[in-house]
């Protein structure tokens, strides 16, 4: 039996030296050590031989096995490392090949980048930005900025309602009307002064051209001890001109809006008719007037400031302006979008036009 094992010790190692591959390797080692592999045989009947000879043939089995396990593994090294340096002849990346398009690169949606271009503008003028809820109480959204109970924006035909836990001022809860509520929320967080502006989401039940359900608005507020109405008049020039271009001039009509008193209406000179006089009657934008409205003002009505006196604003020593601009409306002048709906409709031929 020891004479048979060398045998097989023999034919294996010459057939494992002779492989060519891993795949005729792994033939080789099931074919000598597999479980139905003669060797492995021999190794199971030792238990059955004569006590004088079990010990030299399990000796000489078990020598042979390891052997040709060791020569396996060495084997099979020296192949993979051939077959790995097979593959990467083959691969070879040939640098006279054509480039491939590069894919497209990304931009951002026009509302965003004009969003960005206004918060640059007013963190350049010392204004922080600070954001709050879109679902909104009742006492932030209207209470709290002096709008009267009857007042028609109150109305269910005009602002969405939600179901939600009641609150803790007893009015009800609402997708926020506009950005305003962050007036009061800032200024029961901070003491005067403060110069914040306030972007975000907002909703109103309209759809229409010019109008939709959510759109994006920016809420400005600067409250202090020696804030006027020049302030503001200067703050919205600025603004103008970084936005509409250096030419720009400003005009304030008088408004109402139940937050600011006196309240005023900002119109931009029209900058596509630099002449107002001579181009306006043919002007597509201004519609002849000369002028754009671009947002709405005003100085902070005493009863907005009487809301948060307890938070340190006095009106008898605060006073401050507020406006507020649409995101929407800004990017419709400056690009000249006919349509509203045209930034939600996520046409690729549109939004490819800008940035």
């Amino acid at each position: 039996m020891i004479e048979r094992i060398g045998q097989i010790r023999a034919e294996a190692e010459a057939a494992i030296c002779a492989a060519g591959t891993t795949a005729g390797l792994e033939e080789l080692r099931v074919r000598y050590l597999g479980r139905k592999a003669e060797l492995p045989n021999l190794l199971r009947g030792v238990a059955e031989l004569d006590p004088q000879e079990r010990g030299a043939v399990g000796r000489a089995a078990n020598e042979t096995r390891q052997a040709l396990e060791t020569l396996i593994t060495d084997r099979g090294a020296q192949l993979e490392l051939g077959e790995l340096r097979e593959r990467l002849a083959g691969d070879r990346v040939d640098v006279t090949l054509p480039a491939t398009p590069p894919a497209p690169v990304g931009r951002l949606h026009l509302l965003t980048a004009t969003r960005r271009e206004i918060e640059d503008v007013f963190c350049g003028l010392g204004f922080t930005v600070v954001e709050g809820p879109e679902v909104e109480f009742v006492h932030y959204n209207f209470d709290a900025l002096n709008h009267d109970p009857a007042h028609p924006a109150r109305a269910r035909t005009d602002t969405f309602y939600v179901e939600a836990p009641a609150d803790p001022h007893g009015g009800e809860v609402l997708l926020r009307t506009h950005t305003s509520p962050m007036q009061i929320r800032a200024m029961e967080q901070q003491p005067p002064p403060i110069a914040i502006i306030v972007p975000g989401r907002v909703y109103r039940r309209d759809s229409d051209a010019t109008h939709t359900p959510q759109f994006h608005q920016i809420e400005g507020l600067a409250v202090g001890e020696d804030v006027t109405l020049a302030d503001l008049k200067g703050t919205l020039l600025a603004f103008a001109k970084a936005i509409f271009g250096d030419e720009r001039e400003i005009r304030l009509r008088p408004h109402f809006f139940p937050f600011t008193e006196p309240s005023v209406e900002a119109d931009v000179s029209c900058f596509m008719c630099a002449d107002a006089d001579a181009h306006a009657p043919r002007c597509p934008l201004c519609k002849g007037t000369g002028w754009l409205e671009i947002l709405g003002s005003g100085m902070v009505d005493p009863n907005v400031l009487g809301a948060v006196r307890e938070h340190g604003y006095d009106p008898e020593r605060h006073q401050g302006f507020a406006f507020g601009l649409g995101v929407e409306r800004i990017a419709m002048l400056k690009h000249a979008v006919p349509d509203l709906r045209l930034f939600y409709d996520n046409d690729l031929r549109f939004l490819r036009q800008f940035g």
